[in-house]
């Protein structure tokens, strides 16, 4: 998540924490244009700071970025065709709205790699990204996660429907189109289910304020 006005300085997970135990005060602070930040006692992973800070660098819209590996959206982007195909409300949420980067170039550990992936992004919040996994990026983390949440949904509905063998029933691409702009209508949710999220960590585990 970004901090500063040109998105350059951000917090990033520490590296090889597990997500459920990361608090906010371990959260490390990096500056995407600092060259010594592998060198640090603190530094993070080398493949998300590869990833994270080229983005970072290079996607203006993308201020709260999530790289995650989750299970169905990952089965997705391994096949040699990841595209999300509408057959439901939520898959048509991304319909023509997601980038498709099919050019993975092995574990993110090098700057150029961290590079030619920021760059496939262009002008979407959302990255298939081809025998690797998936990004939501958004201007805030409700949004970033609001997607990627129902990004991992219309992926497992589309993986099951490939399971069963039968033919797809597409929607076609006028109302495909159409659903997808709906959505927009509920664009106060995408904060709504951030703000519910939180409260059940508080009853949950509310160390992660910490």
């Amino acid at each position: 998540m970004a901090v500063n006005s040109d998105g350059t300085k951000f917090l990033i997970n520490p590296r090889w924490q597990h997500f459920s135990t990361a608090k906010a005060s371990q959260l490390v602070l990096v500056d995407a244009n600092d060259l010594g930040t592998m060198d640090r006692d603190d530094a993070p992973d080398p493949s998300a700071w590869s990833i994270h800070s080229a983005i970072h660098r290079f996607v203006p819209q993308g201020r709260a970025v999530l790289h995650l590996h989750p299970k169905y959206a990952t089965v997705l982007a391994s096949l040699k065709d990841p595209e999300i195909k509408p057959i439901d409300q939520t898959t048509a949420r991304f319909y023509k709205r997601v980038a498709i980067d099919l050019s993975f170039g092995g574990i993110a550990n090098e700057e150029l790699e961290g590079e030619r992936i920021a760059k496939s992004i262009g002008h979407h919040n959302t990255v298939m990204m081809g025998n690797h996994g998936v990004t939501t990026l958004a201007p805030t983390l409700a949004e970033a996660y609001d997607n990627m949440y129902y990004l991992e949904r219309a992926s497992r509905t589309l993986v099951l429907a490939y399971q069963t063998g039968q033919p797809l029933n597409l929607i076609n691409d006028n109302l495909a189109e159409q659903t997808a702009k709906d959505w927009q209508v509920y664009k106060g949710a995408e904060f709504a289910h951030f703000e519910e999220m939180k409260r059940i960590l508080d009853k949950e585990d509310p160390s992660y304020k910490d």
